[in-house]
């Protein structure tokens, strides 16, 4: 009888030595896993500087509060010895009573006011001018909405991040062929460089940048999707290595803890839309040029989502005389 409690009790003292090693790597690991985002959140945190802010909010935005807030997220491509231009510019914004993210993609070639510039130009050449900054106030001034954070991926490491999270997987709806690459009709998974391939062609498609923009939404719907699943533990090490080199960002460790405890369900409601207008040249130059009936009402679609009045002040076009 001794015998068997005996053994009971070493089977019981065995069971509990393989669990505290399990628990206590499971700490170390969790904290190794805090440790490193917390490094790679201060190399891409960078706050912006010298801002005009053409449309100014009333109250800072609380992400603790769960206000509603905007992001412009930015693709860059940069080239060498040239600062690039923000060949992808997406504005999102996100709001929690609504539980709904609206995504507006703006054609790279809009004929617009560059604020800070005085000049009218294509809107991406904004950050050629001025960086983030010089950026946000133009699409703050273009939408007449407050833009409060700011996303910029480097589109050339762009594939590096989509290597970290196991490939995207995407629904292509017109076959095409880009940089020696054919892209059938139908779900495809690709890896980093077909990614960045199908998310750069333009040319061969009817509907021109609008098919690009949504190639590139879809991209970047599968890379949350990937991100925020379980399985993306195992390679978080090659996913923080590629957003610390090719993303920079306002926000820091603690909005983007509120914003994973406070919003995370939001992705998942995604409303993807596009702003109308037509293509002209004009001097020469090929622009994208939106009617302000159509701006305005563009802005006042995301306006009323981030619960704030709507405007009708207008957007200069055209270069005084």
């Amino acid at each position: 009888m001794e015998e068997k409690k005996s053994r009971k009790k070493k089977i019981l003292i065995i069971v509990l030595s393989i669990l505290g090693v399990f628990i206590l790597g499971g700490g170390a690991f969790a904290y190794s896993v805090y440790h490193n985002i917390n490094q790679t959140a201060k190399k891409i945190h960078q706050p912006v500087v010298k801002r005009e802010q053409p449309v100014k909010r009333e109250k800072e935005v609380t992400l603790k509060e769960r206000d509603p807030f905007s992001v412009l997220l930015l693709g860059v491509d940069k080239r060498k010895n040239d600062k690039g231009r923000s060949d992808t510019i997406i504005v999102l914004t996100v709001n929690p009573n609504k539980k709904s993210v609206e995504m507006l993609s703006i054609p790279r070639d809009t004929r617009t006011e560059i604020v800070g510039k005085g000049t009218i130009d294509k809107i991406n050449h904004a950050y050629a001018f001025g960086d983030v900054e010089m950026s946000m106030d133009t699409v703050e001034k273009f939408l007449g909405i407050p833009i409060d954070y700011y996303v910029m991926v480097n589109m050339q490491g762009f594939k590096d991040v989509v290597n970290a999270v196991g490939g995207v997987d995407v629904k292509n709806d017109l076959e095409f062929t880009a940089g020696k690459e054919t892209f059938a009709v139908g779900n495809l998974h690709l890896n980093g460089s077909q990614a960045l391939k199908y998310s750069r062609m333009r040319h061969d498609d009817p509907r021109g940048d609008f098919g690009r923009q949504m190639r590139q939404r879809q991209i970047i719907d599968s890379i949350l999707e990937k991100g925020a699943s379980i399985s993306s533990l195992w390679t978080y090490d090659d996913i923080l290595d590629a957003v610390s080199k090719n993303l920079k960002t306002n926000l820091t460790l603690d909005d983007m803890v509120d914003i994973q405890s406070k919003y995370k369900d939001l992705r998942h409601n995604i409303k993807q839309f596009q702003i109308n207008g037509d293509g002209k040249m004009i001097d020469g130059v090929w622009y994208y040029l939106v009617p302000e009936e159509e701006r305005q009402a563009v802005s006042n679609r995301l306006k009323e989502h981030l619960e704030l009045p709507a405007t009708t002040e207008s957007v200069k076009t055209e270069t005084p005389q």
